[in-house]
């Protein structure tokens, strides 16, 4: 399989607004050495591992493709072809080098929310300069915290019905599931993962219903008055304790969203790796992050990935591997 290798951030431009509890990601990361009183530098790099699936290719047509496409776009069509990729990562892992390691991510875009219904009326020029600084436009609201239509909604009972389709021949289910803390994040989540139409059982199991809200999944953040988040009183109460981890601290108001600032694609690049570094962290190796467009553009950025324009609703599985040397 090939592997692209990701760029390399040190820092993105300064923003006007940072989570108090978030540390800029740097491609040094310091690890303390129990008991030695040494620190150890190492150079942390992510990268997509390519071969594994039609998103992978520069050159694939994401429209054609369509948001969902069969076998989530695994290459493999022959019978079996999901335990052979399980068995792939698992020997990626089992003869990596040490300091190297593999995860699968399912990256899973939000469905409709009234705020693309209002980009696509305007066109994307008008919203930009004038109507995405409003709540809404007589007819509609989108903001703040933009929410799914009844489109999105249907879109993510599609994604449900996909991966119930890919469960039944073999996908690996994601064992950690992130949120972006946007209720169309949120929604779509619960929708894909967590409910079924009456007579039918959701996709995880009451025990497994479990979704980690992180701040830094969220998206491009700042003008735009559908990207400023409720307050959490308000997503908790939406949102229950039982289903739903909200990291700590998590503060009630929004921290990020300005009205007069907007946040650079730079700086979504390295809240995404601070997502990566979180999740490779973890024992998990397959994990699922439901977001958005702007989020998972950073994501792939950040992971060399090539550029993928995934539609509302849209799904997209990436091979990731971390490299730490020391330098």
């Amino acid at each position: 399989m090939g592997t692209a290798e990701s760029s390399t951030f040190l820092a993105a431009e300064p923003q006007k607004k940072r989570l108090k509890n978030k540390s800029l990601h740097s491609a040094l990361s310091s690890v303390n050495m129990v008991g030695l009183g040494l620190a150890t530098k190492f150079l942390v790099t992510y990268s997509a591992v390519a071969g594994f699936f039609a998103q992978d290719s520069a050159s694939v047509n994401s429209t054609a493709l369509g948001a969902i496409p069969p076998r989530f776009g695994l290459l493999d069509d022959a019978a079996g072809h999901w335990t052979r990729f399980k068995l792939n990562v698992t020997h990626l892992n089992a003869h990596a080098s040490h300091g190297t390691s593999y995860k699968v991510f399912f990256l899973g875009r939000h469905g409709q929310g009234y705020h693309n219904v209002a980009e696509s009326t305007y066109g994307t020029t008008a919203w930009d300069d004038h109507w995405s600084k409003l709540t809404g436009d007589g007819n509609i609201t989108w903001g703040p915290d933009a929410l799914l239509t009844p489109t999105g909604e249907t879109q993510a009972a599609g994604a449900r019905t996909a991966w119930k389709k890919e469960l039944a021949d073999g996908v690996p289910l994601p064992t950690k599931f992130i949120s972006s803390p946007l209720r169309r994040a949120l929604d779509t989540w619960k929708i894909t993962f967590a409910e079924a139409p009456k007579g039918e059982k959701p996709v995880l199991e009451l025990n497994r219903r479990k979704a980690l809200i992180y701040e830094n999944a969220r998206e491009m953040y700042g003008v735009h008055t559908c990207d400023e988040r409720s307050n959490k009183t308000t997503l908790v109460n939406l949102y229950p304790r039982q289903t739903y981890t909200f990291e700590s601290p998590f503060p009630e108001q929004d921290p990020l969203w300005d009205a007069d600032v907007r946040e650079s694609s730079a700086h979504v690049v390295e809240r995404a790796l601070t997502i990566l570094d979180k999740a490779f962290q973890s024992s998990d190796t397959y994990i699922s992050i439901t977001a958005h467009s702007g989020f998972i553009t950073g994501f792939l950025t950040a992971i060399g990935h090539p550029k993928y324009s995934l539609p509302t609703g849209g799904m997209i599985p990436v091979v990731v591997k971390v490299s730490r040397t020391s330098s």
